[in-house]
C-alpha cells in the first residue's frame, strides 16, 4: 500500500470551499464539458487567492448553481480545473481507480501488449495526468497542482487496477513549471528499471530510458504514423531526422527499409536507438549522425545525398502562441532543407506537436517550404495521434499532433 503524510484525505461536498464563476464566464461551455476555467473568469478575492493550489472546491455559476467539483490552482492562469460535475462524489482512491479502469478497458481494446499511453489528461477525465506504460512499469507525469496533491492515492490506485509492480513520477517539464510545481522525480511503487527498457511496436524494439530520456522514455502519440510510414519504406533509403530512439527508423527497418540514417541532437538518444536496432538484428542497415537538423540537413545536400523516405518529426517549435510565427518560419525552413534529400517521386514526411500551430497553419508552412525548395508536392495522408491519445472534442490543444506525408 501506498501512503504519505502529504496525502490527502477524502473530501466530502459539505467540507469543500466555493469558488464562483463571474457573469461573463461561459458557464454553458463548461456544462457542456469545457474542462478549464481560467482566473478572468472567476470571482478572485482574498479568500480563493489563499486557497492552496490542488486543493478541491466546488464551482458554482454566477447564479451560485452547483456545476461539480474543481481542482483550484491560484498560481495558474487555469484556475480551476473540473473534475466531476457530480458534487457528490468524493475524490479518493476509488475514484481514482474508477477512471483508471474505464482507461484500461480501452487500451486493453486497442492492443495485445501492455505498451501504451493509459492515461491521457483531460479525455480519460483526469485533467493535466499522464500516465505511460511499460509492461510491469508505469510512468506518471502529474503536470497539475491537484494531481500532486493526489498522487499516492493516484499511485495506489494504479497499482491496484492494473497489477503493475513499478510506479515512476516524472516531474519534468514546461507544464508543471506554469502549475508552479517543483521538478523532483521519485519512485512512487517498486523500483526503477536498472537500464532501458524495450518496448515493441509495430514490430520494432525501442529502448526506453524511463528515469534520463525525453518525457516518460517515449513517444506512443506517433505509432500510427510510423505505421504508414514504415509500409512506404520496403526496400527504400530512408532518413529520420529528429529520431530520438529511432521512431520512423526502426519501423521502417522492421518492413524492410533498405537502409536508415537517424538524425537527432542528443548522443544519448541515438544510443538508444542503435540499442534497438542492434537488438532487432538491423544494425548492419542503421546509421546514426549526430549534429542540429537544421545544420545537418545543409551538409547532406552539399554532400549529393539523396533518399527514399526523409521524415522530420521535430519538437514542439511553436509550444504557445507567443512562439506562434517563429515557429511556423521553422516548420517552413525544416521543409524547404529536406524536401531536395528526397528522390524523384520519393515521400517527405512532416510533423508537429505543436498545439498552438492548427493543421491548416502547419499545412500551409510545409506546403511553402517543399515550394520554396523548387519542389511540386501531393498530400498523401494526414496523421494524428494514435487513439490511446484521445481527444477531448472541446479542448483544442488535445489534438495537438499533425502528421503530413507528401509524395515529391
Amino acid at each position: 500500500m501506498i501512503t504519505s503524510p502529504i496525502a490527502s484525505a477524502p473530501t466530502s461536498a459539505a467540507d469543500l470551499p466555493v469558488v464562483r464563476l463571474l457573469p461573463k464566464a461561459n458557464a454553458r461551455a463548461i456544462r457542456h464539458g469545457f474542462p478549464w476555467v481560467y482566473a478572468n473568469e472567476m470571482v478572485v478575492d482574498r479568500r480563493t487567492k489563499n486557497l492552496t493550489p490542488g486543493s478541491l472546491a466546488i464551482l458554482e455559476d454566477s447564479a451560485r448553481q452547483v456545476m461539480g467539483i474543481v481542482a483550484v490552482n491560484p498560481l495558474s492562469k487555469i484556475f480551476c480545473r473540473m473534475l466531476d460535475q457530480n458534487s457528490e462524489n468524493v475524490i479518493d482512491q476509488s475514484w481514482f481507480a474508477a477512471h483508471i479502469g474505464r482507461a484500461l478497458q480501452l487500451r486493453e481494446q486497442l492492443y495485445d501488449a501492455p505498451f501504451y499511453r493509459l492515461i491521457h489528461a483531460e479525455a480519460d477525465g483526469l485533467p493535466g495526468v499522464i500516465i505511460d506504460r511499460f509492461g510491469d512499469t508505469a510512468v506518471v507525469q502529474p503536470n497539475a497542482a491537484w494531481a500532486d496533491v493526489h498522487i499516492y492515492a493516484l499511485s495506489a490506485a494504479l497499482v491496484a487496477v492494473t497489477g503493475i509492480k513499478n510506479v515512476l513520477k516524472n516531474a519534468s517539464g514546461r507544464t508543471r513549471t506554469l502549475e508552479g510545481l517543483d521538478d523532483v522525480s521519485a519512485v512512487l511503487q517498486g523500483q526503477a528499471p536498472d537500464g532501458p527498457l524495450p518496448v515493441p511496436m509495430n514490430s520494432a524494439i525501442y529502448m526506453a530510458d524511463l528515469t534520463g530520456g525525453q518525457k516518460t522514455g517515449i513517444f506512443y502519440d506517433q505509432r500510427p504514423n510510423h505505421a504508414f510510414a514504415a509500409n512506404l519504406s520496403n526496400g527504400k533509403r530512408v532518413m529520420d531526422v529528429f529520431a530520438h530512439v529511432g521512431g520512423f527508423g526502426l519501423a521502417a527497418l522492421a518492413n524492410g527499409a533498405s537502409s536508415v540514417l537517424a538524425v537527432d541532437g542528443s548522443a544519448p538518444a541515438l544510443e538508444l536507438a542503435q540499442k534497438g536496432a542492434d537488438a532487432m538484428k538491423v544494425a548492419d542497415r542503421f546509421s546514426t549522425r549526430q549534429g542540429d537538423a537544421f545544420d545537418v540537413l545543409t551538409a547532406l545536400r552539399a554532400e549529393g545525398a539523396e533518399f527514399d523516405v526523409v521524415i522530420c518529426d521535430p519538437p514542439a517549435f511553436a509550444p504557445g502562441k507567443p512562439a506562434l510565427e517563429a515557429g511556423l518560419r521553422a516548420y517552413e525552413r525544416i521543409a524547404r532543407l529536406a524536401a531536395p534529400l528526397v528522390a524523384e517521386n520519393g515521400i517527405l514526411g512532416l510533423c508537429s506537436c505543436s498545439h498552438a500551430a492548427d493543421l491548416t497553419q502547419f499545412r500551409t508552412a510545409s506546403v511553402r517550404g517543399i515550394g520554396r525548395a523548387g519542389r511540386r508536392a501531393a498530400l498523401l495522408y494526414t496523421g494524428f495521434a494514435g487513439p490511446d491519445h484521445p481527444q477531448l472534442p472541446q479542448l483544442a490543444e488535445t489534438g495537438y499532433l499533425k502528421s503530413l506525408f507528401f509524395r515529391l
